[in-house]
């Protein structure tokens, strides 16, 4: 989250908001001239949130932010869940996205992807499978990671059910 005093002030506006729907802030970050000022809000929950919650969460806050004027002048107000590019870096997000499709891009290169089975002391495992059919190989796979660069969530478009097209 961001570290000036303002998005500090943001944040703690939103924390009574996000807890109002189980959910917690990701970030709070500011941007723009002097004209205008562009506060940018991610939150997130458990299982995800959805347009209503984003919705809850914009209007709350942006009553908070006319009550409390801490922004000098014009503002525009983001309010968003993360991506699936959203970085995954602590216990907090692999808890978040249990048996979610993940991309490990470790530090030598490698790209790997499997099912989030979790992190424990610093080791992700991973449910990988290969192959198909009767060759369809499952296999848990332990990844330090400190030897990750980057973990992202993915989408297994194989897993996605598929309406019939006329």
């Amino acid at each position: 989250m961001g570290s000036s005093s303002l998005e500090q002030k943001i944040a703690a506006l939103l924390q009574p908001i996000v807890a109002d729907i189980g959910a917690e802030v990701l970030k709070v970050g500011l941007s723009g001239g002097a004209r205008t000022q562009r506060v940018q809000v991610v939150v997130d929950r458990l299982g995800g949130v959805n347009s209503e919650d984003l919705e809850y969460v914009s209007r709350g806050l942006s009553l908070q932010l006319d009550v409390e004027d801490p922004i000098a002048g014009a503002y525009q107000l983001e309010v968003s869940s993360p991506g699936l590019d959203w970085p995954l870096t602590t216990a907090a997000d692999f808890a978040r996205y249990a048996d979610a499709w993940l991309a490990v891009h470790r530090i030598d290169g490698e790209k790997v992807i499997g099912r989030n089975r979790g992190l424990r002391d610093g080791v992700l495992s991973l449910e990988v499978t290969s192959g198909k059919g009767a060759r369809k190989k499952v296999e848990t796979r332990a990844i330090a990671m400190d030897e990750v660069a980057r973990v992202v969530r993915t989408i297994r478009w194989d897993e996605v059910p598929h309406r019939n097209r006329k």
